[in-house]
């Protein structure tokens, strides 16, 4: 096997577990979460029992397969109230909608910590839609919309979070964004990236490559 050549530089910034246990909380919160580099900034949205529809802000939400087509999301401790969890909870419907670039900062306000009667989408600037047979509220605005039923909770006990399995039963796509091969060009949906908790990007397509295989000879 042929050595890599592009090597990182020698002076590298090291640290070791003891360095990032003694860190301030702010700095290791921005160093932790910017290790896995750029993500998707999600809106998820729900609605309870009482009709009070939640819109939430994630970044931590993964693929787990296509077959069947599944996504999960690290939902942090529950320790206190949450929103969107219980309202997972309740009903077992949820949505996941891309984010419009131009509309990145009405997203962000989603993350601040309003009352259970308050509707985020009313109070950020965004549109509940209802379609399909998920109960949960759709974003209007989102070029990739996603309905979602959950299939199970997976409790981490490493740090008392869950991973919670959605299995996708509805897609909604802007025109023009997925190829005859089903791919779809995140960089013409034109939304936003999150790095971290607070910094936002917008994507540029490089190039697309074939599925790799091992040298011959």
């Amino acid at each position: 096997m042929e050595e890599c050549q592009h090597l990182a530089t020698d002076k590298m910034i090291a640290l070791d577990a003891i360095e990032i246990a003694t860190l301030d909380k702010q700095q290791r919160t921005n160093l932790i979460n910017g290790l896995s580099g750029f993500k998707s900034a999600l809106l998820l949205g729900t609605t309870n029992d009482n009709n009070q529809h939640n819109l939430a802000l994630y970044s931590n939400v993964v693929h787990i397969g296509a077959n069947p087509p599944l996504m999960g999301i690290i939902q942090r401790p529950v320790s206190v109230e949450k929103h969107t969890y219980e309202n997972i909870k309740a009903n077992g419907h949820f949505t996941i909608n891309h984010i419009p670039i131009k509309l990145y900062k009405n997203g962000h306000q989603t993350s601040a910590r309003y009352d259970r009667a308050t509707s985020e989408f009313e109070a950020c600037g965004f549109t509940p839609v209802f379609k399909g047979n998920i109960i949960a509220p759709f974003v209007g605005e989102s070029p990739i919309q996603i309905g979602l039923t959950l299939e199970e909770e997976v409790k981490i006990t490493s740090n008392d979070t869950l991973l919670l399995v959605g299995r996708i039963k509805e897609i909604y796509l802007a025109p023009g964004i997925i190829d005859e091969e089903g791919f779809i060009e995140i960089a013409k949906a034109n939304t936003i990236l999150v790095q971290g908790l607070e910094s936002y990007y917008s994507a540029n397509f490089v190039d697309r490559l074939p599925y790799a295989k091992p040298h011959n000879g």
